[in-house]
């Protein structure tokens, strides 16, 4: 279904003569997505009963866990593409909103500039038409390397999706910083790649193997046999492919390129690039520390070791660094390495109830992660009927793409806009862990299998860390609820009243005035959602963590 609606859309971009036809390749991106759902939840059932299958001689395997982050990335991609296949905000009127009335009337807006200018602003990402395409091409890579059971398989589905990722930060033409915080990630990226095809060339060269079950099944013989040799590399080839993959999810200590990037490309784009490569690599790392975790560096320590100082690294940069940032966007990139830290102690545990708090982690901190961007994105969109009278605010670069980018922008938003400052809140109290919120009971999880397994120093330096971290979430909280804004409304939006003519069967019965706007429904929607999931995780928990529970033990 991907590769068919990528081919579509090549043929359609290149058969397009106006660039506004975007928003509807947006939609049309929407219903793939749908569909590719309805497939993924069928084959959810099918792997459940035969326990998973290889597919292509063994370079793909599909199971309930693929299966499972696959709807996760395309119900994620849905929800971001929401942000471009609709208008970012809605005229009001209660004259016309019955149902009869919306499926049968048709309105034509009279041509005024200061409705095209103000009611109607787009950002740049409803002109862009191989917006959608290059989404396909990173969420094929997603699904594939998710599905990946093989060492060339997994190489080439995570430069799939890298490739479209550094396309997708340099895809808005006229932004500065966007183009050199692409070419920095591609750089950086292709350093990555590089570890990763040189360990997946040493493990070739020792045992002359490349898929995950073959290599599984010579280190258990080897294990048995205590004369073989041939594993004495193999733990540094490991440690060599999992530094290319901490660099590409910005653990650290190869965090350092993620803030700048995420500060320099449109929020948009971060949203996708924050979220999408964590999932589909996180996943990878789960089946991989799965088939080799017999392997050890010294007779005591195995190779996943090294994710376990990762996740100390990752805890204290996350959060100490964090402390002083003042844009909002590296802020939320050290708050993403801090939580990589308990996720990458999950994943280095390897018990039953690490898997699980592994899973459950993974899904609630991308969810929320993604309701804090879309907030990001629908708090700029609410401020476009506002002046700032701070100078330094009005002198941001890019500020058309990423109009929210520093954390006094939010003074006093609250006085402005008190449920999307609610909603924000709710969601950063649950990245620092305070109950009743989802986030806390993710932490209390990973807290629960490090202590059963005696990591009772890094769940105390895990707690510290979270203690911590409070403090920029609710410095933010703080900003926008105690401080003073410096907007005033727009002065000509008080006395404008726009003009619009009722068309029934082409004919004008009527005419209007619009005075107030609003979000559209397409954000709203999503940002409620969201934070009720967010909110109201406690009132019904007992669904999701039986189904986590049941993929834990697959």
């Amino acid at each position: 279904m991907l590769l068919s609606s990528i081919f579509s859309l090549l043929l359609s971009n290149a058969l397009s003569f106006r660039r506004d036809t975007a928003i509807l390749y947006s939609r049309i991106g929407i219903i793939v997505l749908l569909y590719c759902i309805y497939l993924s939840y069928n084959n959810l059932f099918i792997t459940y009963l035969d326990n998973g299958f290889g597919l292509f001689g063994g370079l793909f395997f599909i199971s309930s866990i693929t299966q499972t982050f696959h709807i996760l990335i395309f119900i994620i991609s849905i929800l971001i593409l929401n942000m471009t296949g609709f208008y970012p905000r809605k005229l009001v009127t209660s004259k016309y909103a019955s149902l009869h009335k919306l499926l049968f009337t048709k309105l034509q807006f009279s041509k005024n500039i200061t409705v095209s200018n103000i009611i109607l602003k787009k950002g740049e990402q409803y002109l862009i038409l191989e917006y959608t395409l290059m989404l396909f091409f990173i969420i094929t890579g997603s699904v594939l390397l998710i599905s990946s059971s093989d060492l060339v398989s997994i190489f080439l589905s995570i430069e799939l999706q890298s490739y479209g990722l550094y396309l997708l930060c340099a895809i808005y033409r006229n932004s500065e910083s966007s183009t050199s915080a692409s070419l920095t990630y591609f750089l950086l990226g292709g350093l990555s790649s590089c570890f990763i095809l040189l360990g997946i060339g040493l493990i070739y060269s020792n045992l002359g193997v490349t898929n995950l079950d073959s290599l599984y099944t010579i280190i258990n013989l080897a294990g048995i046999d205590n004369e073989l040799e041939i594993i004495t590399y193999i733990p540094y080839c490991l440690l060599l492919i999992s530094v290319g993959f901490l660099f590409k999810i910005s653990a650290a200590p190869f965090h350092f390129w993620s803030p700048d990037v995420y500060d320099s490309i449109p929020t948009i784009v971060t949203t996708f690039v924050a979220i999408i490569a964590k999932i589909s690599i996180l996943t990878l790392l789960l089946h991989l520390v799965h088939n080799t975790n017999s392997i050890n560096i010294t007779s005591q320590y195995p190779w996943t070791i090294s994710f376990l100082i990762s996740s100390l690294l990752s805890l204290i940069i996350g959060t100490v660094l964090g402390l002083t940032q003042f844009r909002i966007k590296r802020l939320f990139a050290y708050s993403t390495i801090s939580h990589l830290g308990f996720m990458l102690l999950a994943l280095a545990i390897n018990t039953i109830e690490s898997i699980q708090s592994f899973i459950f982690y993974l899904i609630q901190y991308s969810l929320s992660n993604l309701n804090a961007f879309v907030l990001l994105v629908a708090i700029g969109y609410s401020l476009y009927a506002y002046t700032d009278n701070n100078i330094n605010h009005n002198n941001l670069i890019d500020k058309n793409n990423s109009p929210i980018q520093l954390i006094s922008q939010l003074k006093g938003y609250f006085f402005i806009n008190s449920i999307l400052a609610l909603s924000l809140s709710i969601t950063l109290l649950s990245f620092a862990g305070i109950p009743p919120l989802i986030g806390f009971f993710a932490k209390l999880m990973v807290f629960s299998a490090a202590l059963q397994e005696g990591f009772i120093f890094l769940t105390i330096i895990a707690v510290l860390t979270s203690v911590i971290s409070a403090v920029y979430y609710l410095l933010i909280v703080k900003t926008m609820f105690f401080d003073q804004h410096s907007y005033t409304y727009f002065s000509k939006l008080k006395a404008l009243k726009l003009p619009a003519l009722v068309l029934q069967k082409d004919k004008v019965v009527d005419k209007i005035y619009f005075s107030n706007f609003s979000l559209s429904n397409s954000l709203s929607i999503t940002i409620s959602t969201l934070t009720l999931f967010i909110l109201l995780f406690m009132a019904s928990p007992n669904e999701l963590i039986h189904f986590i529970n049941i993929l834990g033990i697959l």
